[in-house]
């Protein structure tokens, strides 16, 4: 099968969206098909080699062509988007089977051609956008909230892809029955979660608590992603220390947080980062007792999560500690792979750290079971959940699932 891949961003791209559609990609070209990823231009100069970047072997299976972008970000936009159509409606001759895309804009763009001059569309949704635009103030320190204009181009857009792509991805099994219940039912839906790179030499090795020991969590430092909830539970756990690891320089939540570890007296023994290399951070990670995901309860985090660190931290071999939510319990179970405590409460997150670290028995059950579980969320099994619902949009046998 060939494949067209369209993704408005600048490639590589260190952020989480970046990750994840290269990894989809190199996963389905391992399975055989040829991918042609259509990304904007580096920013950096030389340009750097997407592979190396992302630590992956070449793969010729696995195509990446670069638009002509300049000016402003509406510019720049503008740009993507003609040439995103314009790959599209050229792709017939070229014998692409199908074209995937997780940009609601370049989706409902491309549905406005003649079905009989374009493949079949698969569209992945990560989250219902108007929704997300609504509460963008809340996720995302300083962000503005959409204009009522926004959400109403944004719904509109929404309900055209969702009437006529041909297959639809969901991130997680909350977001279809989100989905679902704004826009009705549909044919050829699919909820596949993110997935991890797997070490073929892994093994499950038996933690051992530190003397000091130590927590760590790895990702945005966004509100809702609770680190403030784990800097106050950290306050209540003296012989604790901290490892935060993550935070982007051009955005304000590593100093607001760095402010509240100092304001809590507990800096001493809480470690930031700031932004890493991907490929570092698992030698971060493996300084840890133990690994955090304390999401506070907002809309993305009930129903829309599929973080890649949660993927990642299952195949750690390390016991893991996160919020009790919707979207969370999906892949995590209270007592069999992980111990799961109210969201947004310290005192809960710093009984549930206790356990762990007091516990040793209890700590290599729970790790122990999420690492045997980590293989059926490996980017190749997601892979090849993706590839059954391209066989039915190809061959025109979509059904519901």
């Amino acid at each position: 099968m060939r494949i067209l891949y369209l993704t408005d961003i600048r490639f590589p791209l260190e952020r989480a969206n970046g990750i994840q559609t290269v990894e989809t990609c190199y996963a389905l070209a391992g399975r055989g098909h040829t991918v042609v990823l259509l990304v904007r231009p580096d920013t950096q100069r030389p340009p750097r080699d997407p592979f190396t970047f992302y630590g992956l072997a070449p793969c010729a299976r696995l195509i990446v062509r670069r638009t002509v972008v300049f000016g402003s970000l509406v510019m720049r936009r503008v740009a993507y988007l003609a040439q995103a159509v314009i790959a599209v409606a050229t792709a017939i001759p070229e014998r692409v089977d199908v074209v995937i895309t997780r940009d609601l804009g370049v989706a409902s763009a491309v549905l406005r051609l003649p079905r009989r001059v374009r493949p079949p569309l698969v569209y992945e949704s990560h989250g219902f956008s108007p929704a997300l635009a609504e509460a963008l103030p809340n996720l995302a320190t300083g962000a503005a909230a959409a204009s009522p204009s926004k959400i109403r181009r944004l719904l509109g857009r929404e309900r055209r892809v969702w009437r006529d792509a041909e297959g639809y991805i969901t991130i997680s099994n909350g977001l279809a029955a989100d989905l679902i219940e704004r826009l009705g039912s549909r044919d050829a839906l699919v909820a596949v979660a993110d997935g991890l790179r797997l070490d073929p030499q892994r093994r499950f090795v038996p933690p051992r608590r530190q003397r000091s020991p130590v927590v760590a969590f790895a990702g945005h430092l966004y509100p809702n992603r609770g680190v403030d909830v784990l800097l106050r539970a950290l306050a209540l756990l003296p012989d604790v220390r901290g490892l935060i690891i993550g935070g982007h320089p051009a955005e304000a939540d590593l100093v607001r947080l760095q402010t509240m570890a100092r304001e809590l007296g507990i800096d001493d023994r809480v470690a930031f980062t700031g932004l890493v290399q991907r490929n570092h951070v698992p030698a971060l990670l493996e300084q840890a007792d133990l690994l955090l995901m304390p999401y506070v309860k907002t809309l993305v985090t009930e129903r829309y999560a599929s973080p890649l660190k949660l993927f990642e931290y299952m195949g750690m071999g390390k016991p893991i500690v996160g919020s009790d939510l919707p979207a969370v319990r999906e892949i995590l179970r209270d007592g069999e792979n992980a111990r799961l405590v109210e969201p947004g409460n310290p005192d809960a997150l710093a009984a549930g750290i206790r356990q762990v670290l007091d516990d040793g028995d209890f700590a290599e059950r729970i790790a122990r079971r999420a690492f045997e579980q980590a293989p059926a969320y490996s980017w190749e099994r997601r892979a090849e959940r993706i590839e059954t619902l391209l066989d039915r949009v190809v061959s025109g046998t979509g059904r519901e699932t």
